[in-house]
């Protein structure tokens, strides 16, 4: 077998790792499901054990299989890695760059800066996904993840792009119907949303922290925001994603002088998986919107 057949044969494995199935693989590479299987046995052949255990609704790896992956997940990186470094000599940074945030940070910081960064390096294809939840960058095929709050201990590369400030929103419209809290104690009597299956994003970062059990709550950070600005309540928001609220007066600060700063919901970094040099595409990423992010 040749290098490159069998790097294909590779992709294709993660792929159906990846995807959850030989069919979902096929369709995702455009590919015919029986090619899809024939790489997966001819790995397995070749390798003489069995990488994935196959069931009539899904695929599941084995011991061996999960070992061999994860090594394969790495080389084909630095594999990819070093084309791109080899390329970059000759020209600009090429190829796909895949980035993932929540919703909000996309919408209102990503998107905004997307024209520039296309002018600047026009070969990179860029793709912008949206996650509430934290992914994992080798399963997603992830480069970049935007990450907000304090990182959990990772092998990931964490580059820092600045601090946003936390604050405590409410529309004209409900502080005209509900009032407006002057002090800490008077929250008890209004509407808080927050936010589903996070308790750490329902702490009010006072002195102490405040936990509150929000009564209306999303998992969208954008939808919380949405509902603020619908008059439902009152909501902990990051600057980024309503600075322009405030400054156009669609929100209202509420209760300043008693939030805590810093506290760990400010940092905004951009994390990475490295093996060598930094590929040219994040490293074009990273240098183009360091400094421009409005957080």
């Amino acid at each position: 077998m040749t290098i490159v057949s069998r790097t294909e044969d590779l992709q294709i494995l993660l792929a159906v790792i990846d995807s959850g199935g030989f069919s979902a693989a096929a369709q995702l590479l455009d590919l015919q499901v029986a090619r899809v299987s024939r790489a997966v046995s001819r790995l397995e052949k070749e390798l003489g054990t069995t990488l994935l255990n196959r069931t009539t609704r899904r695929v599941e790896l084995t011991e061996e299989g999960r070992q061999f992956v994860a090594t394969v997940r790495d080389g084909l990186r630095q594999l990819q890695a070093a084309e791109e470094q080899l390329r970059s000599q000759s020209g600009q940074p090429s190829g796909r760059l895949r980035v993932d945030a929540a919703t909000p940070f996309l919408l209102h910081q990503l998107v905004p800066l997307v024209p520039g960064f296309r002018q600047a390096y026009p070969g990179i294809q860029l793709e912008l996904i949206a996650n509430e939840r934290i992914v994992d960058l080798l399963e997603r095929r992830t480069d970049i993840a935007i990450r907000i709050g304090a990182l959990e201990d990772s092998n990931l590369h964490a580059r820092l792009l600045g601090r946003s400030p936390l604050h405590l929103v409410a529309s004209p419209d409900y502080l005209a119907r509900a009032g407006t809290p002057n002090e800490i104690e008077d929250l008890a009597q209004h509407t808080l949303i927050g936010f589903a299956d996070a308790p750490h994003l329902n702490l009010l970062p006072f002195d102490p922290p405040l936990p509150v059990r929000p009564q209306l709550a999303s998992s969208s950070g954008e939808a919380v925001r949405q509902l603020c600005l619908a008059g439902q309540g009152i909501a902990l928001l990051s600057n980024f994603m309503v600075r322009e609220d405030i400054e156009t007066g669609r929100l209202v600060t509420l209760l300043s002088r008693y939030l805590q700063s810093p506290n760990p919901r400010e940092p905004v970094q951009a994390v990475y998986y490295r093996a060598g040099a930094l590929s040219p595409r994040i490293a074009a990423f990273l240098e183009y919107f360091s400094g421009r992010f409005q957080l």
